[in-house]
């Protein structure tokens, strides 16, 4: 028999936990004074290499033993003597001082512990309620902050805490636990150590005062702790021992392909209500999944009766589905037109094996109306087992909590009556006219429109009264209830049924209707959400939409955090001023631990907002938070499930306007690096060859000068002047591009003659012009420019440079120099080889260069050069063609600045 991998990759993952998360070890007992603290700090102290039982004068508190780093963080001794010594040679920490109500209250310091950091924690009470104004309502979710943060955890905990054994225990003790935790703590502590004690010595430890003080140990012995209650407590707290080790048994076995009477794979599906028995049907599903080993599921089936709960029964129908997931079901909210229909549907793609559901508890009656589902279920389940679970009636509702309908009101009942009137009145009015049959149309009518309008209540009404009014106003012998042809009754049995199918099927479509609006509205509040956040370019324009939809939505303020560098959440969009510090803290602990926190949740409920982690798979983006505008306003739980998708469109949005950033600036980045080495490589080359025939030129003069004429000494002078006042324009175009791209080129503006800023460029050119033609056309009626005139003499440099470049020997260099309206034009023309067409957009971009077959030595600064200045002075240059072949740059300068 070969491992099963799956079972080999469950027991790699919680033999090696993911770093830094610490071990959770849980004392688990069945009552009040077992000895689970007890036993929990001879643990501690056999770790920490301390005596395992101090005498009074052994050790002090603070001082830090050898071994593993142990600090108490809270227990609880209840005055026992020898607990108390058990705590000698431990580092206490201060615990945690709140004033509630006038009261002073002690607590774990949560921040003390987590600024101490030790290798391990002591904690006692697991399941403690924890006082309100701390960080967390449960101490359990202290715990679990402890072990996120790498700090391993003793804790004690009695097997009555556990929420799903919450009911069974009320049954057995007649106490109903209220500090309860949801088992999948207890499922994934790393070790349970079963602390034991037999029911008749765990009594007389309470007779002796060793639990509690003598008051409290007499009502202690006539209500919780009675024999039968303890026994009953410590066959559960074996038995969950015995289920633990049993699954680790199985694994092992399963890991290791050791042969056995493996059972196939159980899956149970449990159909929930919104009412108070789902809850109890979500413990004994954990119950029975436990007993199993069994993957289980919590499905609610959302019929047209069942789209329209009111507030009170949707956050029934949220604490049971919370709960379900909490245990550590998979929970899902199926929509369908039967309840039978869709279980079993579901049932069925799952390969599930067992179906728990609730024993009706609606009166017999009005089964005979309504056929109950289970019935169906039962019926139509086929090889799938029905598990039915009794319950206790429903408690009704108080006057403020009962459920509304719209045909509940009595307004409504009291159309209903008026419409039966205006229906007789009008067949006491036609009555002569017609026959008596024809008059139950007018009846029909009523019943048609009270259904419509009013409701199915309504309309039963109306086809009850119509049948009575009929019968005692149209029926001979009329004013009584007699009836003396028989066939008249077939026309009240006829009247009644029909009355009620119309109105049962007009109610029905009326909220199917209803749903379906509703749904239209949460879709086209998603669809306007997604659309808006799709066109949304950036973050700011993200906020935007969000908080136009969130005020659309919920009727409230959103905020948005994101994380400044020094991973610091900022408010985005918004002054820091407008939320408080205290909100601003658990904005922060629902940034850092990914978890909802703030209002209506566990963590922090006090706060006033609700904050909600923006979480993509790479990892949590921010925080978003709803502020409400009435501290008295809660969302509703439709409203919770429509943040939590509006919180995952925003996330997704941001994370899409973050990654596209990145991609610009990783853009940004490779054009530089491909600015970068284009220009080493056109430097080096550039400044290599002026330097390589200066360097020669000198050589030769210092080494050969006896053997040279006064001609060729000349010409290497010459030479060496020209190389030089090429290199001279390199560096200054270096310079110039540097100036530019920084922002820092200053225009110092005079009026100028364009002429003379011509002859200084061609002055500067020398014998770069030598052998070569340049015809210079200057209209006459050209103005005086206001220019940098040192900055224009270099564009032109540039430009005149840039045409000798590619300009055959025997071809003219021309300039045209022409006023226009408003400024002047000068363009610089040669007769080359042209730019290519595809390259003409591109010629002013820095560092591009044309790719010719020939070499032609330059940096691409050139170009780029004279467009900065150019376009510093308010002017335009363009490139083009000539016709006949050859390149034409024109530039424009304004004549006003």
């Amino acid at each position: 028999m070969r491992p099963d991998p799956d079972a080999l990759l469950a027991q790699v993952a919680n033999e090696k936990p993911a770093h830094p998360r610490g071990r959770l070890k849980i004392f688990l007992g069945y009552a009040a004074g077992v000895g689970k603290t007890y036993a929990m700090l001879e643990a501690a102290r056999q770790l920490a290499h301390l005596p395992p039982h101090p005498s009074n004068g052994d050790g002090q508190d603070g001082q830090k033993a050898p071994g593993v780093d142990v600090v108490v963080a809270y227990v609880e001794t209840h005055g026992r003597p020898d607990t108390e010594a058990l705590l000698a040679g431990l580092e206490i920490l201060p615990r945690k001082t709140i004033e509630y109500r006038g009261v002073t209250l002690t607590d774990m310091d949560l921040d003390a512990v987590l600024a101490r950091k030790p290798q391990l924690a002591l904690v006692d009470e697991l399941a403690h309620t924890n006082a309100e104004g701390m960080r967390h309502p449960k101490r359990v979710q202290d715990v679990l902050e402890l072990l996120d943060a790498g700090i391993d955890v003793y804790t004690t905990l009695n097997v009555q805490h556990l929420e799903s054994l919450n009911d069974v225990i009320a049954k057995i003790t007649g106490v109903i636990v209220r500090e309860t935790l949801p088992d999948s703590i207890m499922d994934a502590a790393d070790e349970i150590e079963l602390v034991d004690l037999p029911p008749d010595e765990l009594l007389q430890r309470l007779r002796d005062g060793k639990v509690y003080v003598p008051e409290q140990a007499q009502r202690a012995l006539q209500k919780f702790f009675r024999q039968g209650n303890l026994t009953a407590l410590r066959e559960m707290a074996l038995r969950r021992a015995a289920l633990r080790v049993d699954n680790q048994m199985r694994a092992y076995m399963e890991t290791r392909a050791i042969a056995g009477p493996w059972a196939a794979a159980e899956r149970i599906l449990v159909a929930v209500n919104a009412n108070t028995l789902g809850e109890k049907l979500v413990r004994r599903a954990r119950q029975l999944a436990d007993e199993l080993n069994a993957e289980w599921f919590v499905v609610f089936v959302e019929t047209e009766e069942q789209s329209r709960l009111t507030p009170l029964r949707q956050d029934q129908l949220a604490r049971t589905l919370r709960l379900a997931e909490e245990l550590g079901a998979q929970t899902q909210t199926l929509a369908a037109d039967d309840i039978t229909d869709g279980l079993l549907h579901f049932a069925r793609s799952r390969n599930i094996t067992k179906i728990i559901v609730g024993k009706p508890v609606r009166p017999r009656w009005q089964e005979w109306l309504h056929r109950s589902p289970v019935d169906s279920l039962l019926r139509a389940s086929g090889e799938i087992d029905v598990y039915v679970v009794s319950a206790a009636p429903e408690r009704a509702p108080t006057a403020g909590q009962r459920d509304w309908f719209p045909h509940r009101p009595f307004g409504r009942y009291l159309f209903a009556i008026l419409l039966v009137a205006a229906a007789t009145l009008l067949s006491y009015l036609i009555d002569p006219l017609l026959s008596q049959t024809n008059l139950v149309m007018f009846y029909l009518l009523g019943v048609v429109i009270a259904a419509l309008y009013l409701g199915r209540g309504p309309a039963v009404l109306a086809s009850t009264l119509g049948v009575l009014a009929f019968d005692f106003l149209f029926v001979p012998p009329r004013y009584t209830l007699i009836v003396d042809d028989a066939e008249y009754v077939l026309t009240f049995l006829a009247l009644f049924v029909v009355g009620l199918v119309v109105s049962q099927l007009t109610a029905r479509v009326r909220e199917q209707a209803d749903a379906a609006r509703q749904r239209e509205q949460e879709n086209a509040t998603l669809y306007a959400l997604s659309r808006d956040l799709a066109v949304a370019a950036n973050v700011k324009e993200i906020l935007r939409a969000l908080k136009t939809n969130a005020a659309t939505m919920f009727g409230r303020r959103v905020h948005v955090l994101l994380p400044a560098p020094n991973r610091q959440l900022q408010i985005v969009g918004q002054d820091e001023s407008d939320m408080a510090e205290n909100e601003r803290a658990v904005a922060t602990w629902a940034f850092e631990h990914a978890q909802a926190a703030g209002r209506d949740t566990d963590t922090l409920p006090a706060a006033q907002m609700r904050f909600m982690p923006l979480r993509t798979a790479r990892g949590v983006l921010g925080v978003i938070g709803v502020a409400p505008g009435d501290s008295e306003a809660h969302l509703s739980p439709a409203q919770r499930r429509l943040f939590d998708t509006f919180a995952s469109l925003a996330a997704t949005a941001i994370e899409r306007a973050q990654l596209a950033e990145q991609a610009q600036q990783a853009q940004v980045l490779r054009a530089t690096e491909e600015l970068q080495n284009s220009l080493l490589n056109s430097i080096s080359h550039d400044l290599r060859t002026p330097l390589v025939s200066i360097t020669g030129a000198l050589t030769s003069l210092q080494e050969q000068s006896g053997a040279l004429d006064e001609q060729a000494r000349q010409a290497l002078l010459e030479n060496a002047r020209g190389e030089t006042e090429r290199l001279n324009r390199l560096v200054g175009n270096l310079l110039d591009m540097t100036r530019l791209e920084a922002g820092a080129l200053r225009l110092t503006r005079e009026l100028s003659d364009m002429q003379d800023a011509v002859g200084s460029a061609l002055e500067q050119l020398g014998w770069r012009l030598r052998g070569r033609e340049v015809r210079v056309d200057v209209a006459e009626d050209v103005p005086l420019v206001p220019m940098d005139f040192a900055l224009i003499v270099q564009v032109l440099v540039n430009l005149i440079d840039n045409a000798l470049k590619y300009a055959p020997r025997d071809t003219p260099i021309e300039i045209r120099v022409r006023a226009q309206p408003q400024q002047i034009q000068v363009q610089v023309m040669d007769r080359g080889l042209g730019i290519p067409s595809q390259d003409l957009p591109r010629v002013f971009d820095k560092f591009y260069r044309v790719q010719r077959p020939e070499m032609v030595s330059g940096t691409g600064m050139g170009l780029a050069i004279c467009k900065g200045i150019i376009q510093a002075h308010g002017g335009t240059i363009t490139a083009e063609n000539r016709l006949g072949g050859g390149t034409l740059i024109t530039f424009t300068l304004p004549l006003k600045t």
